[in-house]
């Protein structure tokens, strides 16, 4: 049994903070769970499938985190408390949906998990998602670790029910990933079958409904403004002249600084946990015996912008600082060393400069180099082999507009098959964008979780408006990159998770598109074949590379046995290996005789995907 379902009410437990909010959800009697797996949050998704196998909650990875967001406002709206989450560029997809929601409102409670990326650790941008809470008029709560993260999603969802609409549960990577004591609640039982009531003149934002729905809205806000006052999530601590306001993980390196620098009678300090809408009234009597404030908030200046306002309107006039060129930056993510460096500054004290843990300084030297990098048997790299040398033969330069996925290391060299990257769909249309534009020969890639994700309607399109590009589907059978989730094509399910085979070919050929090419990518001659046809038709052609990734092959069903290869004395040091595939089993021999390639047998998936391209290669008999 999953241990978020165990242990007794007032027991502590060792939870990162995805973990603990799932806890706090299902303490809350949470009833449908939906997500589209993206990281900071995937572990909320995957910890809630195993639950769902083990109990009567509902859960399932949807196709898009639109349509995780409307399934869960469907639920919300028949009696059931449901939550959906999501990383902070997810919400971007989701956002029609969310504008429209906080009119709809919600019955039972609904929590919207967004799991923001400072410092960009698997994310495209490092956008700050407080700006839609303000944006769509949703009330937010900000946790600082896994306790406040447990504590915040359970309160989220009566804090839902009372206002009637959506919370917003805001978090970052460092509090998503961040393992700490936990104190345990109860489990809610989860209700019967919900009942949807009919309110067609509240429920369906057309004109006319809307209008009064954005009043109620306002009133829903001014109400949440009036909880916010009185939250346990926003507390006062210290005394003195001097004023600290900060929120998230922040906060904890905030309380640091202020012991190291012994300010516990110089400053005070407000941590707000419910930050939209700003408790104002509890902001002004914090200001109101300050000579000065410093705001210590990762990204955006959102609560000092806030904040400015409120002490602005009341006509304060004590200096409010946060980002400047002096001070914070909006830029990555902190740690303590910069917030005790940045608070010793502001406020006239000596303090050491920033020293972030440096991790090349455990050994005493340099640690080497590691940039990410397709794994070894990667089918992906097999195919990126195939397009690049049929380019080749053909005597073509191609352009490679990419998506977002494990693909998406083809960026580096020596594959080097990623020219143009914006999110999530985006290799398609962009694709059709760059071909009308220049006549050039562009081969777009994407995934089969991305192509159903956000792929189809650009393909569609791309149809209708008689486009001309290559499409290649880099179908592995499942969502790799955010740890192996199934999406409606998948050809590997984890075990016992309900769902039906959407065959990607079908789907393809469905949309309109007649020039489709099926190949398996480590069969290099059929691949290669099939791709210089491809590449040199005209009009939208698509070829799927169809073969499992070999990672989730051994989670499912264990490590395989395998054949294993070496480079023999044939080798002729052209270095092709290196300058066109560059496997990770494959290096440079560093000893004594130097110079000549080897291939790391511990390393090797067995692919045999280079002994049909290379005569120096051969399979290791003994």
């Amino acid at each position: 049994m999953s241990e978020l379902l165990t242990g007794q009410p007032g027991e502590t437990r060792l939870f990162l903070g995805n973990e603990a909010i799932v806890r706090g959800a299902l303490e809350a009697g949470v009833a449908l769970v939906t997500t589209y797996p993206g990281t900071p949050a995937s572990e909320i998704g995957d910890r809630c499938y195993e639950i769902s196998r083990q109990t009567d909650l509902y859960f399932e990875y949807s196709v898009n985190e639109k349509v995780a967001l409307e399934v869960a406002a469907g639920a919300a709206a028949s009696g059931w408390r449901a939550l959906c989450a999501m990383k902070h560029v997810g919400l971007n997809v989701a956002a029609d949906t969310l504008m429209t929601l906080a009119y709809v409102g919600v019955k039972a409670g609904m929590v919207i998990v967004s799991a923001d990326d400072p410092s960009l650790f698997s994310s495209q941008n490092e956008q700050d998602n407080r700006y839609y809470a303000k944006l769509a008029g949703l009330p937010m709560l900000e946790p600082s670790s896994p306790q406040e993260a447990k504590e915040m999603a359970r309160a989220a969802f009566a804090l839902s029910e009372e206002l009637h609409l959506p919370v917003l549960l805001r978090t970052t990577t460092r509090i998503n990933h961040t393992r700490g004591a936990v104190t345990l609640r109860e489990l809610a039982s989860r209700p019967g079958p919900g009942v949807f009531v009919k309110e067609p003149f509240q429920k369906v934002m057309v004109p006319a409904v809307a209008r009064l729905a954005h009043a109620r809205l306002l009133e829903a806000q001014a109400r949440a403004a009036g909880l916010a006052e009185d939250s346990l999530f926003n507390k006062v601590y210290g005394k003195g002249t001097w004023g600290i306001v900060t929120s998230g993980v922040s906060a904890d390196y905030v309380e640091d600084a202020v012991a190291e620098l012994g300010l516990e009678d110089r400053v005070q300090v407000l941590k707000l946990g419910f930050t939209h809408p700003l408790p104002a009234n509890l902001i002004l009597k914090f200001l109101a015996p300050l000579e000065r404030v410093l705001v210590v908030e990762e990204l955006e200046p959102y609560l000092e912008e806030g904040i400015r306002a409120i002490a602005q309107a009341q006509g304060l006039t004590l200096s409010i600082q946060g980002k400047s060129k002096a001070l914070f930056s909006r830029l990555y993510e902190y740690h303590p060393a910069l917030v005790r460096q940045v608070t010793a500054r502001y406020f006239g004290l000596p303090g050491k400069a920033a020293e972030p843990a440096d991790p090349q300084r455990i050994l005493g030297e340099p640690l080497p180099d590691r940039p990410p990098n397709l794994c070894p048997g990667c089918p992906h790299r097999a195919m990126y082999y195939s397009v690049k040398m049929a380019l080749k033969d053909l005597g073509v330069e191609g352009i490679f507009p990419t998506d977002i996925g494990c693909y998406t290391l083809g960026l580096l060299p020596p594959l080097s098959m990623a020219d143009f990257l914006i999110c999530m769909g985006s290799s398609v249309n962009t694709a059709a964008g760059i071909s009308k534009a220049t006549g050039q020969k562009v081969v777009a890639f994407i995934g089969d979780s991305t192509f159903f994700h956000s792929g189809l309607p650009g393909l569609v399109n791309a149809v209708h408006q008689g486009h001309d590009f290559l499409l290649v589907i880099l179908d592995n059978g499942t969502t790799a990159m955010t740890g192996h989730q199934p999406h409606p094509g998948v050809t590997l399910t984890p075990p016992g998770y309900p769902c039906e085979h959407v065959p990607l070919k079908r789907v393809v050929q469905a949309l309109g598109v007649e020039q489709l090419w099926v190949v398996k990518p480590f069969k290099y001659q059929e691949a290669l074949a099939a791709t210089k046809e491809a590449v040199s038709a005209t009009g939208v052609r698509v070829l799927i590379s169809q073969a499992p990734c070999h990672l989730h092959v051994h989670r499912l069903k264990g490590r395989q046995p395998r054949a294993r290869f070496r480079i023999t004395d044939k080798c002729q040091d052209c270095r092709h290996c290196l300058d066109y595939f560059g496997c990770p089993a494959m290096q440079l021999n560093q000893g004594p005789e130097g110079g000549r390639m080897l291939i790391d047998t511990d390393l090797c998936s067995g692919c045999a995907f280079c002994v049909q391209w290379c005569e120096a290669i051969r399979p290791v008999k003994n």
